[in-house]
């Protein structure tokens, strides 16, 4: 593996970082609800009720962000090195594996983690888990 050392970029990295925990923070402490993206969209789907708005707002700020950082910063060139059947394989297997594990990534390993939450931990070590052997598979075995 080979680090592109001229566009390693830690302070925005940790930048990001920051404004996840701020959310995420703000959300529990300020609503009493837990930032798992997965379930705040799927709170968009289901039906109306009091905290749509909420879910819509949230939704649309993660949209938004990379938006404006599109306009204030140099545009980076965005290649997707597999097919258009991949990716939608690869979006439904996520899909699939937040409904399995009842939360996603945001929940588990941001939220979940942060309140020190064991069903959080072993959530967040399987799909970190799946997602190395899935690289190395692909990567390595498969030879793509």
């Amino acid at each position: 593996m080979n680090i592109d050392w001229m566009n390693f970029t830690p302070w925005s990295a940790l930048l990001g970082g920051i404004l996840i925990g701020l959310s995420a923070g703000g959300l529990i402490l300020f609503n009493g609800r837990i930032a798992g993206i997965s379930g705040l969209l799927g709170g968009l789907l289901g039906p109306r009720g009091p905290a749509k708005a909420e879910n819509l707002a949230f939704v649309l700020g993660l949209l938004a962000a990379p938006l404006v950082y599109w306009v204030v910063q140099m545009r980076p060139t965005i290649v997707i090195e597999t097919g258009p059947l991949a990716l939608v394989l690869a979006g439904l297997l996520v899909g699939f594996g937040s409904r399995l594990g009842s939360g996603c990534t945001s929940g588990h390993g941001v939220c979940g983690l942060a309140r020190l939450s064991p069903r959080s931990l072993v959530a967040t070590l399987t799909f970190m888990g799946a997602g190395f052997v899935t690289v190395f598979v692909l990567r390595h075995l498969w030879g793509g």
